[in-house]
């Protein structure tokens, strides 16, 4: 029997810490909790919760955050799915 396994890194989620005005925009607006600040610099503390919405790109003033919205929203629906069933958690690629 398959083991399914979570997607690990399989965001396009870039984050450039150095030019962040720590306004803390992306931890308002992302709905999954993928920032948080740091001092007053937005950091990235749970890169596996980004399905890729975009929000925190739109949303932030002076553009150091990317990400290509849609294209992680299948491995994100996937990884929720294996979280509310509390499936077994190991890295790799999905459902190998």
């Amino acid at each position: 029997m398959k083991q399914f396994r979570y997607l690990k890194n399989a965001t396009t989620l870039e984050l450039r810490p150095e030019g962040c005005a720590g306004c803390g925009r992306c931890v308002e607006v992302c709905p999954h909790q993928v920032f948080e600040l740091a001092g007053k610099q937005a950091r990235i503390v749970d890169r596996d919760a980004c399905m890729e919405c975009g929000a925190c790109t739109r949303n932030c003033p002076v553009a150091v955050i990317n990400v290509d919205a849609g294209v992680g929203c299948a491995s994100g629906l996937i990884n929720e799915w294996l979280r509310e069933r509390n499936l077994r958690r190991s890295g790799g690629a999905c459902c190998s």
